[in-house]
């Protein structure tokens, strides 16, 4: 029995060490002795925080497998995990190719074997013949139907009585399909998606700080819903350079990630798509792709990965091209050590979003202070806003559509971060949503009262949301202006306060 306890308690030690390696794990030197200019990163950063269409929150750069540079700007960290969207199909891809491996899976294997129950009265040829191959190349033969997931609990039945072309040619890019593929993956080797890497891929790396979301149908999300630190996401993607191969163990077949990140189908874009994966146009060079500008870069050539999170209101183009640019600069032998790396750590550890402008109080934020603001329906899916004023901190305290509370605290011309239970605003409105996503979340503001009303910036750091937002000062009804940070434009909310 005192064996047994003292082998538990190791274990517990060990898995202790796990948790703390989450970040700092990857090994830190000068950009210069891996053959990178210090200068050439801090440009780097630089333009991305000046970038119109990004707002970065965390970026890492790897060379030779070793961190050159990091970029956290305040109110963001490096512990925090983030949204990642639709970089999860690369982990999907990855699963698949474990079970290939394990000889649980093929990817000719058809589709319907998988599902019996779940198919139409009657099974056209088409999807008969659709097979696990197809779906990991986005060629289904389905056509994409957000509303699948939306309006109905059932998922792959819906998906699977949906009309189909003829499976192999036809790209459609489908979350479904990924959803189809981490379903697939649970049954054959009767463990959810998430579950099945930690113990192949996760634990093994050290990471341990990684959720996913499930369905209504107990299976993990697959094409979306995945949280994970950035120096997790750095990992990834030098495990996928090193052709699998994590610290002398071959965690994933060297085969598998070839092809996987290879060119093998049309898209009908610039860029070719893998078995989740997406090309470059930057020469020998792939991705992993998420809404909002989630990426994980490999660079080949370079002996290169960029690990990027951010709220991106574009496609991405302009921040893909500053990596290029980064990428073109880097040299095949160790630079001379010079000043500019002590200049990249001072920066790297001042960088901050900009804070909102203006003064700790006036007369306008004292005429809103303490009422009720009833907010019309917007993307924050906030119902009630109360603005209490505290020195130079500005106290939010905020009723969502659903009836939840919580507080923000925003200082003035400086962020600061409040932990809160309820979920934040998400942009993916799936049926039963953020089930196996846990709190707390982390939210952080700043204020500034303007001559023309109220500047606030609220950021939800361990998420990809956030939002500007300017009550704006006239003699008719209160307006407030809001914009999300993954979104183009701005759009006006009609708001009423109690008297």
């Amino acid at each position: 029995m005192i064996i047994r306890n003292v082998l538990f308690y190791i274990f517990l030690w060990a898995m202790a060490g796990v948790v703390n390696a989450q970040t700092g794990d990857l090994p830190r030197v000068s950009p210069e002795s891996q053959g990178v200019s210090s200068s050439d990163i801090k440009t780097y950063f630089d333009n991305m925080l000046s970038c119109p269409t990004g707002e970065p929150h965390g970026i890492m750069i790897l060379r030779h497998g070793k961190v050159v540079g990091e970029l956290f700007p305040k109110p963001f960290d490096a512990s925090y995990p983030q949204m990642l969207y639709s970089v999860a199909k690369s982990f999907v891809g990855i699963a698949v190719g474990l079970a290939i491996e394990e000889n649980r899976l093929r990817l000719t294997d058809r589709v319907v074997t998988f599902f019996p129950d779940l198919l139409p009265d009657t099974v056209s040829d088409n999807l008969a013949t659709m097979t696990v191959r197809d779906l990991l190349t986005m060629t289904s033969g389905i056509h994409p139907d957000p509303q699948i997931r939306t309006t109905g609990a059932e998922w792959i039945q819906r998906y699977l009585a949906k009309p189909v072309g003829k499976p192999g040619e036809v790209f459609h890019y489908d979350s479904m399909c990924s959803y189809l593929l981490s379903a697939i993956v649970q049954q054959v080797t009767g463990q959810k998606l998430l579950d099945y890497l930690m113990t192949r891929i996760f634990i093994p790396m050290h990471i341990s700080v990684v959720e996913w979301e499930e369905s209504p149908e107990g299976v993990n999300t697959g094409g979306w819903g995945i949280r994970m630190q950035v120096e997790s996401m750095a990992k990834i993607g030098q495990l996928l350079l090193n052709k699998g191969n994590w610290e002398g163990k071959q965690l994933i077949s060297s085969d598998w990630v070839e092809v996987m990140t290879s060119a093998l189908q049309e898209t009908g874009m610039t860029d070719m798509y893998g078995y989740h994966m997406w090309q470059c146009d930057y020469p020998n060079s792939y991705r992993a792709d998420g809404a909002f500008g989630q990426y994980i870069i490999v660079a080949p050539n370079e002996d290169m990965v960029i690990a990027i999170t951010q709220a991106n209101s574009s496609n991405g183009v302009a921040e893909r091209q500053l990596v290029w640019e980064l990428l073109r600069k880097v040299k095949g032998t160790p630079l001379p050590e010079r000043d500019d790396h002590t200049d990249l750590q001072k920066a790297q550890s001042i960088y901050m979003l900009p804070v909102a402008t203006g003064r700790r109080s006036s007369n306008y934020l004292r005429k809103l202070a303490n009422k009720s603001l009833t907010l019309e329906e917007n993307g924050l899916d906030w119902k009630v806003m109360q603005l209490k004023k505290q020195k130079d901190t500005l106290q939010i305290i905020i009723t969502t559509a659903t009836g939840e509370h919580y507080t923000i605290l925003a200082g003035h011309k400086k962020w600061l971060t409040t932990p809160t239970d309820v979920y934040p605003p998400y942009s993916i409105r799936a049926v039963g949503r953020y089930q196996g996503i846990h709190a707390p979340f982390y939210v952080a503001g700043c204020y500034g009262g303007t001559r023309s009303g109220l500047d606030l910036k609220i950021r939800f750091t361990n998420w990809a949301n956030g939002a500007d937002l300017h009550f704006k000062r006239t003699r008719g009804p209160l307006s407030l202006q809001i914009k999300e940070s993954s979104k183009r434009k701005a759009y006006d909310v009609k708001v009423s306060a109690d008297k």
